[in-house]
């Protein structure tokens, strides 16, 4: 079923004060919620960074340049997590707006475009530096920018948790860093943009992460 219903993301522009406001309804959205079970984040590793990045702000308001910068990166890092909380939300909310709004998540607004996006293509995937792989992908016309998503394939070709991959303004290069060699990985794009936002995820692709930027797949 195609996926109709997404979270709005929390983003480097809000306040971390918004974004400590906004983590605190998710995580009692997700807390003993029978929509979603499992997360992918545990609620006690969301709240310690939660409690991170109000010691941050805290310290920031008496303090200089390295206290200002370590609050930056207690933001990023609980931006990080959100964004893995936020694809399993969209993708066990059942395309039900409320299901969504129950997780604590707000929704995205699907009034900003006159049209949905087309879905991307994964053309092809190519070795890179050790721990990166190269994507390109189908150009979506309107889209702004492209998101890309990527999962590890462990024992017994069982899947991992989906992970952030990166955000991207070109379709012809897509450079996803910090992979483990000799690791094999599915990958999935969405453009960004249109009226509901987003587009939906494309077919997934794999491809193993070579052990040298020489190696032949």
């Amino acid at each position: 079923m195609s996926r109709q219903v997404h979270a709005l993301s929390e983003t480097k522009s809000q306040s971390a004060e918004q974004l400590v406001a906004n983590c605190q309804g998710i995580i009692k959205g997700l807390t003993d919620n029978p929509a979603f079970p499992s997360p992918t984040i545990d609620m006690k590793t969301l709240q310690a960074a939660v409690d991170d990045l109000n010691l941050a702000i805290a310290a920031q308001a008496h303090g200089g340049k390295a206290e200002t910068a370590e609050k930056k990166n207690k933001q990023e890092a609980l931006i990080v997590l959100l964004r893995r909380l936020k694809y399993y939300v969209e993708d066990n909310c059942k395309n039900d707006p409320a299901v969504l709004l129950s997780s604590g998540f707000r929704a995205a607004s699907r009034n900003r475009a006159s049209s949905p996006l087309g879905n991307p293509s994964i053309l092809s995937v190519d070795f890179g530096n050790n721990t990166e792989l190269v994507l390109k992908v189908t150009p979506v016309s309107r889209a702004k920018s492209y998101e890309v998503r990527a999962a590890a394939i462990g024992a017994g070709n069982t899947q991992g948790p989906w992970q952030p991959g990166g955000l991207f303004t070109a379709a012809r290069a897509m450079r996803v860093t910090g992979l483990i060699p000799g690791t094999t990985y599915v990958f999935q794009v969405r453009a960004i943009g249109g009226s509901t936002g987003f587009s939906d995820w494309s077919n997934p692709v794999s491809h193993m992460c070579a052990y040298d930027q020489n190696a032949v797949g």
